[in-house]
């Protein structure tokens, strides 16, 4: 069994595959919105659309699938050509156990890589996707999109600022997280449903994920405020490519 608190580079083997599984079965309750946030409008199109065709795009991906919850009929009304499974769990971490499950079932391998992300980082790019792979394909842990924090950080005692964080070593996690399916798997057993990232499971384990400089702009559609700004960016975007 491979060392999981390697990280040193490794020799990436000519058969190894790349799947896309984006997790989708949260209610988005702190959205405010009414239903799943990831199915809000933005930019004249369900917000989780915007995320899948990032993906499309990224011609190394093997498959896509999209974990929903076991009620949710949202793709068959659209009649879409995406994926799905509707073996969404409780938690995050059951939904990715799931679909991680399943996947090999399809057909992936252990050895294979897995980019998880979330459906409402609806801001994601196909660069970014490939960045990510390009610096992780080799090492023998795998890693994450980041982002540097840029702003002061406090530590609150009673509502009230009690001290200042150094955060120069401090990183705002995003999605994609990339990590071989076999590993992650058996670190989300390990780990059990608490876990709110990928990377959380493989520290665990001892390992160290790579970080690699995501954008401030990947920031994941999670409060009321945030809807207007993601469709501000998706505009200008497409303003941008006409």
């Amino acid at each position: 069994m491979t060392d999981a608190t390697a990280n040193s580079p490794t020799t990436e083997p000519s058969h190894v595959r790349y799947w896309a599984l984006i997790p989708c079965a949260g209610s988005g309750s702190r959205a405010g919105s009414d239903g799943p946030k990831q199915y809000q409008s933005l930019a004249g199109r369900p917000m989780v659309l915007h995320t899948l065709a990032a993906f499309a795009a990224v011609a190394r991906l093997s498959g896509l699938l999209v974990v929903l919850a076991p009620d949710d009929a949202f793709f068959t009304s659209l009649n879409s050509a995406y994926p799905v499974a509707r073996c969404g769990g409780a938690t995050r971490a059951d939904s990715v156990r799931n679909g991680l499950a399943l996947l090999l079932q399809q057909g992936a391998q252990r050895h294979d890589w897995v980019l998880v992300h979330d459906a409402a980082r609806c801001l994601i790019t196909p660069a970014q996707i490939d960045s990510l792979i390009d610096a992780c394909s080799t090492d023998a842990v795998g890693g994450l999109l980041a982002h540097r924090l840029p702003d002061t950080l406090k530590a609150e005692v009673n509502g009230r600022a009690a001290a200042t964080v150094d955060r120069s070593d401090k990183w705002l996690a995003q999605t994609p997280q990339m990590f071989r399916i076999g590993m992650l798997l058996d670190a989300l057993w390990r780990a059990g449903a608490g876990v709110t990232d990928e990377a959380s499971a493989i520290e665990a384990l001892g390992a160290q994920p790579l970080l690699v400089a995501g954008s401030a702009q990947n920031f994941k559609v999670t409060y009321p405020e945030d809807f207007a700004l993601a469709e501000a960016v998706l505009q200008a975007r497409a303003r941008t490519n006409k």
